[in-house]
């Protein structure tokens, strides 16, 4: 696509996050590449990796720090205009970046949380804290293993926003991964404008009322930046 349609398609954008009253944004792996984090299904992905019997690659959490497309989300929310954050990552890069945790579903988990596996209590990971100071519960990390439930607390409050968003924004997720991938189509069916951010192909790519294959910095960093044009004249 030329550079004048995607710039067209980023004025669109600008003008229905302008527009929304219950915004709400969907993040997966590909928003975090790039900060050196691998995604899991682009060409040096984790499972593309895993698929082609080749070792995963080497990255070091430790030293990621948010990027520009985790920035826009957090200016997104200083404008006012982020109803809720719903993220599929668990590189606490969202945290980093300033957003408000009540502000923020990680339905995967969190690196540097620890989780009650009795009462779901959450706090910050150190390494001889072991037992829940309310219940007396074990204490482990956060991270949703594969075949693991998610939490049910940010499920519960990720589907609610998803059922009350007017523009509901995926950025960097292929939407393969369930049940998290539920929630653009719970916004979807609700009545919300969906919008997908993502290099590869999604299942809701022939429903979704914009779409953009461009890196997701590419995109949020302009969006809110002509946001913020607008907003200041």
């Amino acid at each position: 696509m030329s550079e004048s349609d995607l710039n067209d398609r980023i004025e669109t954008l600008v003008q229905w996050i302008s527009q929304a009253q219950h915004l709400v944004v969907f993040t997966g792996a590909g928003i975090s590449t790039e900060s050196g984090l691998p995604d899991f299904r682009g060409p040096d992905g984790l499972w593309t990796r895993r698929d082609k019997g080749l070792p995963p690659p080497q990255f070091d959490w430790s030293s990621a720090k948010p990027n520009q497309s985790h920035i826009a989300i957090a200016q997104l929310q200083d404008m006012g205009k982020l109803a809720f954050l719903i993220s599929q990552n668990i590189d606490n890069l969202h945290l980093e970046s300033g957003i408000n945790p009540d502000s923020l579903a990680e339905l995967h988990g969190n690196l540097t949380k620890l989780r009650c596996r009795k009462c779901g209590y959450k706090c910050d990971s150190f390494p001889d804290l072991k037992t829940c100071p309310l219940c007396k519960g074990e204490l482990r990390t956060s991270v949703v293993n594969f075949g693991d439930p998610m939490p049910a607390d940010e499920v519960e409050k990720a589907e609610w926003h998803s059922r009350r968003s007017d523009l509901f924004i995926v950025a960097g997720s292929s939407l393969v991964v369930y049940p998290a991938a539920d929630m653009p189509r719970i916004a979807f069916q609700s009545g919300s404008k969906l919008v997908i951010i993502n290099r590869g192909e999604t299942p809701l790519d022939g429903v979704c009322h914009l779409r953009f294959q461009e890196a997701v910095g590419e995109v949020l960093v302009p969006v809110v930046a002509r946001l913020q044009e607008i907003m200041d004249s």
